[in-house]
C-alpha cells in the first residue's frame, strides 16, 4: 500500500459532528412545556384575582405587618447571635459544668419545636404568675405581674430567640473549631489571654465559616417569624388573615403575603453574599467585574474567569 495513502488528513479536512445529546433536549422540552403549563395557569385562572393581589400589594396593614415581621426577625437574630456566642463558647469551655450547661441547652431549644415554645412563653403566666424582687432586711423592692409584660410581642422574642440560639451555638462552635489549633497555641506563647486569642485571632477567621450559615439561618426565621400569627402578633401573616377573614379573598392575599416574603429573601441573599465576599476576600480573585458579582450572587451559570 503507497505511503500516501495511509498518511492521515489535515484537521481542517475532517468533517466535525457535534455529541447529540437527545436526553437533554427531551429534558428541556419537558421543563418548557411544564413553565408553559404554570405561566398560563397563573394568567387565566380566575382564582388567582391579579387585580385584587395589586390592590393589596402596598395597603397599609401589610405594610405595617411587613415591619412588624422585619423588626422580629433583627431583633431575634441579633438576641439569638449573642445568646449562641455565649452558649458555643461555653460549650467549648474546659469546665464540665459549663460544657454540660451548654449542651442541655443545645438538646432541649433545638428539640423542642418553636411552635410550642411559642406557645408555653405566652401561657407563661399560668406557670409564674407574678415576679419580685425580694432583698434580706429591705423587702420586696418591685412585683410586676407576668401578664403586664409578656405580651404577645415579647413571648415572640423570647421564644425564637431561645429557639434560634440552639442553633447558632452549633455554627459559632463549628466555626471556631475550623480555626486551626496551632494559632492558638502560638498567640499563647506570645502571653494572650484566652479572651484576648478569641477575640482577636480566633473569631475573626471563623467568621468566614460562621457567616453562609448564619445567613441561612436569618432566611429560615425570616419565614419562621409567620408562627406568631398563633399567638396574634400582628405580622404579615396576621395582617392579610385579617383582611381575608373579612372579604373572602383568601388566594390574592396569600399571594402578596408570598410576593413580599420573596422580596425579602432576595434582598437578604444579596446581603449574605457581600458578607460572605467581605470575610472571604483572600479567596476572590480580583478583577471581577460587576456583572460577575451579580452571577455569583444569584448563581447564574459558570462565571468566566478574568484573564
Amino acid at each position: 500500500m503507497d505511503r500516501a495513502e495511509t498518511q492521515t488528513p489535515p484537521p481542517e479536512a475532517l468533517t466535525v459532528v457535534p455529541l447529540r445529546h437527545y436526553g437533554l433536549w427531551v429534558g428541556t422540552a419537558i421543563t418548557l412545556a411544564i413553565l408553559g403549563l404554570i405561566l398560563k395557569a397563573l394568567a387565566t385562572n380566575p382564582a388567582f384575582d391579579w387585580p385584587t393581589v395589586g390592590k393589596y400589594l402596598f395597603h397599609p396593614s401589610i405594610m405595617r405587618g411587613l415591619g412588624q415581621t422585619l423588626v422580629l426577625t433583627v431583633t431575634i437574630m441579633v438576641l439569638a447571635i449573642v445568646i449562641g456566642t455565649i452558649v458555643a463558647i461555653m460549650r467549648l469551655s474546659p469546665s464540665r459544668i459549663l460544657n454540660a450547661f451548654a449542651s442541655a441547652y443545645i438538646w432541649f431549644f433545638r428539640g423542642a419545636p418553636a411552635l410550642i415554645q411559642l406557645i408555653f412563653w405566652f401561657n407563661l403566666a399560668l406557670v409564674v404568675r407574678e415576679f419580685s424582687l425580694t432583698l434580706p432586711f429591705i423587702g420586696t423592692l418591685f412585683t410586676v405581674k407576668t401578664n403586664d409584660f409578656m405580651t404577645p410581642f415579647v413571648a415572640a422574642v423570647i421564644a425564637l430567640s431561645l429557639h434560634e440560639a440552639g442553633y447558632m451555638a452549633e455554627i459559632v462552635r463549628a466555626g471556631i473549631n475550623s480555626v486551626a489549633s496551632g494559632q492558638t497555641e502560638a498567640a499563647g506563647s506570645l502571653g494572650m489571654n484566652h479572651r484576648l486569642i478569641l477575640r482577636r485571632i480566633t473569631l475573626p477567621q471563623a467568621m468566614r465559616f460562621i457567616v453562609p450559615p448564619t445567613g441561612n439561618e436569618t432566611i429560615n426565621l425570616l419565614k419562621t417569624t409567620s408562627l406568631v400569627t398563633i399567638i396574634a402578633v400582628n405580622d404579615l401573616l396576621y395582617a392579610a388573615q385579617s383582611i381575608y377573614a373579612r372579604t373572602f379573598e383568601t388566594i390574592p392575599l396569600l399571594i402578596v403575603v408570598a410576593f413580599w416574603y420573596l422580596f425579602v429573601v432576595t434582598i437578604l441573599s444579596i446581603c449574605q453574599h457581600y458578607i460572605e465576599q467581605y470575610y472571604g476576600r483572600s479567596d476572590l480573585q480580583q478583577g471581577a467585574s460587576f456583572g460577575d458579582t451579580l452571577k455569583r450572587a444569584f448563581r447564574f451559570g459558570r462565571v468566566a474567569q478574568p484573564a
